[in-house]
């Protein structure tokens, strides 16, 4: 059987850093048989990929890349606080936001990007909220945390 470790591989992904916290923060804390990541932004190498809203300067197929980076960041804060990802049971939730303008709908196809992630990493489906919002932290068109169940 292969590990989520294998699998992010196959896809031809590598864990990022993790991402520096732009607040009063942590990317991630475990409680009890759960880890709660915090919203993960589509940064890499430490810069914001895109700004902007959805439906406006950032179309639907460019958010739901984003969303990704995202859950690819997600799974790098979950990473840094139980070191084998071999140890993570399954993602029980997935919360998308999504800086929408205000006629855009497909939040839900947007957070796809990110629950497809981890559908094919950690092997299973989750539950989900995905939500349209007005504006996210440094103008990023989406914003996505997690909780994981661990072994």
């Amino acid at each position: 059987m292969s590990s989520p470790e294998d699998r992010l591989a196959a896809l031809g992904l590598a864990l990022p850093e993790v991402a520096a916290p732009l607040a009063a923060y942590v990317p991630a804390v475990r409680s009890g048989a759960h880890v709660y990541t915090s919203g993960q932004l589509p940064i890499a190498a430490g810069e914001l990929l895109k700004t902007g809203k959805v439906g406006a300067e950032v179309t639907p197929e460019e958010a739901y890349e984003l969303a990704k980076v995202c859950a690819l960041n997600a799974i790098a804060a979950l990473k840094s606080v139980v070191g084998d990802l071999s140890q993570v049971a399954g993602i029980v939730k997935v919360v998308g936001f999504v800086a929408s303008e205000p006629s855009f709908t497909g939040q839900p196809q947007v957070v796809n990007g990110a629950s497809e992630l981890l559908g094919e990493v950690f092997q299973g489906a989750h539950a989900r909220s995905a939500v349209g919002v007005a504006v996210l932290p440094r103008d990023a068109p989406v914003e996505v945390e997690l909780i994981a169940e661990i072994r």
